[in-house]
């Protein structure tokens, strides 16, 4: 569920090709725009073995993302978005983040 959470992600990264940046700018902006889908591929790989590290990775990535939606939405009043549609992104970071924290305790106990 992870890696399709993480693919999912990347998905986003596409609308760079819109632009015209050129090649270079296109490859700078892949890059740039995947910095969080390979910090969270680097998280996952070690909670394979460490689930409690995946769980409060998850979970802190979901409430970061859902705290900076709601801070755009004060500072900016009138832009689109609202924290119930972050929970598109939030939710299955929270979700996956829970889950290996089940995993962690049950493994635990």
């Amino acid at each position: 569920m992870t890696i399709i959470f993480l693919v999912f992600l990347a998905l986003f990264s596409l609308d760079i090709f819109e632009g015209n940046y050129g090649f270079w700018g296109t490859i700078v902006g892949l890059f740039m725009h995947n910095i969080p889908v390979m910090i969270l591929a680097v998280v996952l790989a070690i909670a394979w073995k460490r689930e409690i590290v995946g769980g409060i990775v998850f979970v802190m990535a979901g409430l970061w993302y859902i705290t900076l939606v709601g801070r755009n939405m004060i500072m900016h009043p009138g832009q689109p978005g609202t924290i119930f549609s972050s929970l598109i992104i939030a939710g299955p970071a929270l979700f996956i983040g829970i889950l290996f924290l089940v995993g962690w305790y049950k493994k635990r106990s």
